[in-house]
């Protein structure tokens, strides 16, 4: 069995080269290779293309190697949640590249396994597949994405032994896993170094034939910024809540089920352990419970896609961000409740970006727009000036196309009906007057009685 060497943070860092392309694991700051990061950001290293699901924090892991100077380009799903990260891009300070999230996990999954590219249905129609070759394979537009590799890879792992087998806590696997077989040299920062045999082989989630060295750092809560602790506050109005329980109407005993950010997270306040619903988190995670009551934190807990800090259901499971995405992709979630910005009457979605605004990010929202078996959009039915969101056709960026199946606004409830846009509820409070005014769309009415 062979020893891979442990190595100091100085002596990892000075193995990266000026040019490389550098692949660090994570998901936000959880399983964040953090310290490798900011010993890194001491180094005159530069010109560095820098791939991730996002650059860290403001001035915390890839942060501060972006407020340094030190990437040239960055490739990820989601640099929104870095303020400086948002306007290096805007103002053409770095270059960058938008991949949806499962896309970026799976090209990495394919450059490791030495898979030159693949055809993917995620963003078909949008602006991310332009200058894309695109292909009509079994009905369907999907878009050629290639293979990506890197010349070095800092992944993060709770244990390790001696012949580098690693074992990720929790949700940590995330993107640490695929990178770990994409990069000419892999780095793993490890919590705990122990003796070869003391991690089962069932428990070994990176065999050690992928890593060149150890690295042994120990987390604090400071590393895990934003993610260390549980949300402290949420945004609730009576409206807002009874989309949300309007939504959780449509959720069914054993339905496989994806929740995102804003009103659909609502819902998951209201969803009991008896009610039997699987709740999945796309960084890798089935069977997600409420949020912790003890006021644990990452440290304590898997995180879900908005870095909370949530508890696991008996049953629960966790796995990496390509298997998460080959879960929707494959359709194996049965219902993704999601945020818009914009529904048309050709039940198009579009939720991610806003001409003007300061985003630069899809995340997830692709992926499980075309995946999921059954779409839900929740939204307010006006924007702030009065302005309708179910319009005849998008004039946002779109998000996927013909994927919406049901819209639950503060006002109404839609189905698209034989792909017709077909009122069939009204929300409290509401009149079908109001519903006819702030609609642009065409609709079909067949209120229920």
């Amino acid at each position: 069995m062979k020893s891979v060497p442990q190595i100091s943070l100085e002596e990892a860092v000075a193995l990266v080269k000026d040019g490389d392309i550098l692949l660090q694991g994570g998901f936000g700051m959880t399983g964040n290779p953090v310290h490798l990061m900011h010993a890194l950001a001491e180094t005159g290293t530069k010109n560095l293309t820098f791939i991730g699901n996002n650059v860290g924090e403001v001035g915390i892991g890839g942060g501060r190697l972006l407020r340094n100077g030190q990437i040239r380009k960055m490739i990820g799903s989601f640099f929104t949640s870095n303020p400086e990260a948002v306007k290096a891009a805007q103002d053409g300070e770095v270059e960058y590249e938008l991949l949806p999230q499962g896309t970026l996990a799976e090209a990495i999954r394919a450059g490791g396994a030495g898979i030159g590219g693949f055809y993917t249905p995620t963003a078909a129609g949008t602006e991310l597949a332009k200058g894309r070759e695109t292909k009509l394979i079994q009905g369907r537009e999907q878009v050629f994405v290639e293979g990506i590799r890197g010349n070095v890879a800092f992944i993060r792992a709770w244990r390790a032994d001696t012949a580098g087998n690693l074992s990720y806590r929790m949700t940590e696997q995330n993107f640490n896993r695929a990178m770990a077989t994409a990069a000419d040299l892999v780095i793993a920062e490890v919590e705990e170094i122990v003796p070869v045999g003391e991690i089962a082989p069932e428990h070994v989630h990176t065999p050690g034939s992928y890593v060149d060295y150890l690295v042994q750092a120990t987390l604090t809560l400071e590393d895990l910024g934003s993610s260390a602790s549980v949300e402290s506050s949420r945004k609730v109005s009576e409206r807002r809540m009874n989309m949300a329980k309007r939504a959780l109407k449509e959720l069914k005993r054993g339905d496989v089920v994806n929740l995102g950010i804003g009103i659909p997270t609502l819902v998951a306040d209201l969803i009991t352990p008896e009610d039997g619903i699987v709740m999945h988190t796309e960084n890798g995670m089935l069977g997600v419970g409420p949020s912790p009551k003890d006021g644990g934190g990452a440290m304590d807990y898997p995180v879900n896609a908005g870095k909370i800090p949530v508890t696991a259901l008996p049953g629960s499971s966790y796995f990496d961000s390509a298997d998460s995405f080959a879960m929707i992709r494959g359709r194996h979630v049965d219902i993704a409740v999601m945020g818009g910005l914009e529904v048309d009457e050709q039940a198009n979605l579009a939720n991610w970006a806003v001409p003007g605004q300061p985003l630069l990010g899809v995340g997830g929202a692709m992926d499980l727009a075309s995946g999921a078996k059954t779409l839900i959009i929740t939204m307010t039915h006006t924007n702030k000036d009065g302005s309708p969101k179910v319009v005849p056709t998008c004039a946002l960026p779109l998000t996927a196309l013909k994927a919406v199946d049901m819209i639950i606004t503060d006002l109404a409830v839609f189905r698209f009906i034989e792909g017709q846009l077909t009122l069939t509820e009204l929300m409290p409070g509401a009149s079908l007057e109001e519903v006819r005014a702030k609609t642009s769309a065409k609709f079909k009415e067949a209120l229920e009685a």
